[in-house]
């Protein structure tokens, strides 16, 4: 067995990290596909998730990703009130270089050899286009275009479902959910980032925004002309003077050892997944008086829209369910503060006995 085998083995099994129900390794030759579909739960019904298509280093950091990123959409299909399960799918290679038809045809073709455990739908690096093409081959395929039945781009609904995290974490902190006049600042203004920055500023938050893509950033400068200004990374970002709120709207990751004592902000609310790079962090940010909303509650606006699509999607109602977000977020605060434990742990408390009264309930049939 090889070192990297090994390692992904005890990842997969090791009941903190893994835990998962099936790892499935897909590859296809005639079009260069490989990717890893990981199911983390199905207690709560099929696995939902997106698929990621990333250039990673190593196979096993692709693994490392899809396992944990399929743990997260249990929690957050749970906290989302969703009859859904979690899973993940992540592609291998550069999206730019190496997608093809052919490629995500076979693609579809593995999700569809799994008889509805796993539900697929975008994620970084794949889009409304791509889902189109999986569907072919795969009924179990959501996040499709209104043309093919679908409900469309799912960043809509990610992005007001934050906006309301935001809101919640303001009542919570300040007494007041108006977001007008303070200064919110975002890293990462793709999909779902250039959606948020709208909310913001039509209600007269003052916002700050990076990206790597000089491209992206240009065109939320050009859309809002006032009150939104550019800095040159996230590590300026973060040591903003008077930032109110900090959002990582980019990859996992963003709040560690190095960022979270360098933060001005006293809120941190944003779209990405994983945000917490290791246990302890959000205790981290206790110590310090900082309000962390769990990324995966406030960003389920999207995984809302796209299991709405399984049963004939409907815009104001995926919204009302988006709007929700805003009372689960005041919950888990609650929570937190009777638990005297942080909110991510709060949050991870209340998806745990849902899924596990669930798998209970389950057995006893």
């Amino acid at each position: 067995m090889t070192e990297v085998s090994a390692g992904v083995l005890h990842t997969l099994f090791h009941s903190d990290q893994g835990g998962h129900e099936q790892v499935v390794l897909c590859q296809d030759r005639a079009s260069g596909l490989k990717a890893v579909i990981a199911i983390h739960s199905t207690a709560l019904g099929p696995a939902l998730g997106g698929t990621r298509f990333y250039p990673y280093a190593t196979e096993e950091e692709a693994v490392a990703d899809a396992l944990n990123l399929a743990r997260g959409m249990s929690y957050k299909n749970a906290m989302a009130g969703l009859d859904h399960g979690g899973g993940k799918a992540v592609i291998i290679g550069d999206p730019d270089t190496v997608k093809s038809e052919e490629l995500l045809l076979a693609y579809g073709r593995f999700v569809a050899s799994l008889g509805g455990r796993y539900v697929t739908a975008c994620d970084v690096g794949t889009y409304v286009a791509d889902m189109d093409v999986v569907a072919r081959e795969c009924r179990w395929t959501t996040g499709r275009s209104p043309e093919n039945g679908g409900a469309g781009d799912s960043s809509v609904l990610t992005a007001f479902g934050v906006y309301q995290g935001m809101r919640a974490s303001a009542q919570h902190l300040w007494g007041d959910p108006s977001l007008a006049g303070r200064k919110v600042g975002i890293a990462g203004v793709g999909k779902v980032g250039h959606h948020l920055v709208t909310h913001l500023r039509e209600e007269g938050a003052e916002v700050v925004i990076t990206d790597v893509r000089e491209q992206a950033v240009g065109r939320i400068l050009a859309a809002h002309p006032t009150g939104v200004t550019a800095v040159a990374d996230t590590a300026t970002l973060i040591r903003a003077e008077g930032l109110d709120i900090y959002a990582p709207c980019a990859l996992g990751g963003a709040l560690n050892d190095d960022t979270v004592p360098a933060l001005t902000a006293k809120i941190v609310c944003g779209a990405a997944n994983n945000q917490l790079e290791h246990p302890g962090v959000e205790k981290d940010l206790a110590d310090r008086g900082i309000l962390y909303a769990p990324d995966y509650v406030v960003n389920a606006g999207g995984v809302i829209q796209v299991a709405d699509e399984l049963h004939g999607f409907d815009f104001d109602r995926c919204k009302a369910k988006a709007a929700k977000i805003y009372d689960t977020t005041l919950a888990i605060f609650a929570r937190a503060k009777a638990d005297g434990i942080p909110p991510a742990a709060a949050a991870d408390r209340i998806a745990e006995q849902r899924m596990h009264e669930a798998a209970v309930a389950r057995r006893a049939r």
